[in-house]
């Protein structure tokens, strides 16, 4: 017997479009359209699990943030989603590039990206990622540890010359999730602002002739959807520059205030103001450094998510639904191998059945993944249709972040395809990952 939610939406509400994609169309037999694509004929013809990302939206979104910060270094976090295309995107809309390793780095530079218009980062950087750095000319290293001070200095050699920053840890808790907080001195990022770790390694630096303190980072978390604690952040960034300059004599040009702004998951939900952010961080960087007695910074910045993340759809078949109890679970082709997130921090997710139309009153359901894990769940509490059958199609929005970037080999089923929609056509970004490709890795006997 089908359970339904005792205060389920009419079937209108859940054609609820609002985080999807801005091309995103209402087609015949409840399909949808992304970049004039159909959902279900991409289905079709690349197999399920695939992740869809809209190109249009990513480039408008890169749009949005060059507008709303015409005088900052907007830099795309890398780390969200990276792909040749992507750079291609990203650097066509004059964006820089945030890279955490050594692969990110490679990919972006082979891919025809300029590495002086990179920022490498990293808690703990190994030997491969600062030769790499050193080798093709990033444009700038953010320190993060003291250790990486003396190990940069000798790789950079007496008669090298690399910027650096130091990622300097503020004091300030933000972010949708502890786990993903990193504005505050109980995690491994960064050196604190209060027991002046972060003062002591600005003066090792300026001591060390090849390395050139281009300017201060920060970043507070991930999934932030208010502007005051980034207002919080320019304040005490800027009281460090300050004493920087009252201390050593030096007034340093940049300020690298990071990302970590939040997006709508569901219906709903809050999203960070991107025009609010914008005015309010300029208008306290204008204010602190005139009350300081400095030149205004360079800003730059570091979107990732809020990028890439609305611009993706995930698409699954449906391969069992069982009713245990009061609950109807949903089984999909994929799990958490191609998104790990709700596992991790309890990310929630609004599927919708597409490629055909049902008038069934909406059930509360879980969807689940094909997994050995009691805990891959893709979609608690998620709506769909009471009839929703094995065969069915499900797609999942706002999945275009940390998404293939975080997928795993688990159980061996194999990454997800990407999938590019634009003016009504679809194609390959990323080919699906294959048993000839693991058995292609596992060389001992």
């Amino acid at each position: 017997m089908t359970v339904t939610h005792p205060h389920a939406p009419a079937p209108a509400a859940l054609d609820d479009l609002s985080v999807w994609p801005a091309s995103t169309a209402r087609g015949p037999h409840g399909d949808l359209t992304v970049g004039g694509a159909s959902l279900a004929e991409v289905a079709e013809r690349f197999g399920t699990p695939a992740y869809v990302l809209d190109e249009a939206e990513v480039r408008e979104r890169c749009r949005t943030y060059r507008a709303a910060f015409p005088d900052a270094h907007v830099l795309y976090a890398a780390k969200a989603f990276l792909s040749r295309a992507m750079v291609h995107w990203v650097g066509e809309e004059g964006l820089g590039l945030d890279v955490c390793s050594a692969g990110e780095l490679e990919l972006a530079v082979t891919a025809g990206f300029p590495a002086e218009r990179t920022v490498l980062h990293g808690n703990a950087k190994s030997p491969h990622d600062i030769e790499a750095a050193l080798r093709l000319g990033v444009g700038r290293i953010v320190i993060d540890s003291p250790a990486e001070i003396a190990r940069l200095a000798a790789a950079v050699g007496p008669d090298g010359h690399q910027k650096v920053m130091v990622r300097v840890v503020p004091g300030i808790a933000a972010g949708g999730h502890e786990k993903i907080r990193t504005g505050t001195d109980d995690q491994k990022f960064g050196l604190s602002l209060t027991d002046g770790s972060a003062h002591h390694a600005i003066a090792r630096i300026l001591d060390q002739p090849q390395l050139e303190l281009s300017g201060l980072h920060c970043h507070l978390g991930s999934q932030i959807t208010t502007v005051k604690p980034y207002v919080t952040a320019v304040r005490r960034m800027v009281g460090l520059l300050a004493r920087i300059r009252d201390s050593h004599g030096v007034v340093l040009p940049e300020l690298d205030l990071g990302g970590g702004h939040g997006i709508a998951y569901r219906p709903g939900e809050e999203s960070l103001d991107l025009t609010a952010l914008a005015r309010r961080m300029r208008g306290e960087l204008v204010e602190s450094c005139a009350r300081a007695g400095l030149t205004v910074p360079r800003l730059l910045i570091e979107p990732g998510r809020a990028i890439a993340g609305p611009a993706g759809i995930a698409l699954y078949r449906v391969l069992a639904v069982k009713h245990t109890g009061a609950k109807v679970f949903v089984a999909v082709d994929g799990g958490m191998s191609d998104n790990p997130r709700p596992a991790l921090y309890g990310v929630r997710y609004a599927p919708r059945l597409i490629g055909r139309r049902s008038t069934a009153a909406a059930t509360l359901t879980t969807v689940v993944g094909r997994h050995c894990e009691a805990g891959d769940v893709l979609a608690a509490d998620a709506e769909l249709p009471g009839d929703v059958r094995p065969g069915d199609l499900l797609a999942v929005p706002v999945t275009g972040a940390y998404h293939l970037s975080m997928a795993s080999g688990y159980n061996l089923v194999g990454r997800p395809p990407v999938v590019a929609v634009a003016e009504g056509r679809a194609r390959l970004l990323v080919r699906r990952e294959s048993l000839d490709d693991y058995r292609s890795r596992d060389i001992g006997l």
